[in-house]
């Protein structure tokens, strides 16, 4: 089943779950324990990905885990609605975080995100391995490109 135009405009992360939320609970937080056990809360947010989409074109390379990323360019309202999923349940919390950041935005919007500073305000680098560290400037550089593709 492809991803229908619903199951992108449905997706929670970016409209109902909200940057400032999301940084507001990170706050308040008071250790990286329960910080990676809601990031692995946000992953469970990710609306199902459809399996036929598990395809090359979709992987998103320099993730240590397996990460399948698709886009959506709605004509109405200028906006890309994106979909992301992973075989490892941090690595879709993470995804869950970039979603909320980058998710539902035009792509001018998405392109002049800040999306380093917001990994430094979390303080993710410091907490998740090199190679998750690798994977997260993955999946933003995916988005970016497509982002950015979208713009021209």
């Amino acid at each position: 089943m492809t991803a229908s135009k619903e199951q992108f405009l449905n997706n929670p992360l970016g409209q109902k779950t909200t940057l400032d939320e999301v940084l507001e609970d990170f706050d308040f937080l008071d250790d990286w324990e329960e910080r990676y056990a809601y990031i692995i809360d946000l992953g469970k947010q990710l609306p199902a990905f459809p399996d036929d989409e598990r395809l090359e074109k979709n992987f998103v390379h320099g993730c240590q885990s397996q990460v399948w990323l698709i886009h959506h360019y709605d004509d109405e309202s200028g906006k890309l609605f994106l979909l992301i999923d992973s075989d490892a349940m941090i690595v879709r919390g993470l995804a869950a975080i970039i979603l909320v950041a980058l998710n539902n935005k035009t792509p001018r919007e998405l392109l002049a995100t800040d999306i380093d500073e917001l990994f430094e305000r979390l303080d993710l680098f410091r907490h998740i391995s090199p190679t998750r560290g690798n994977g997260l400037r993955a999946m933003v550089g995916k988005i970016r490109d497509i982002a950015a593709a979208e713009a021209a």
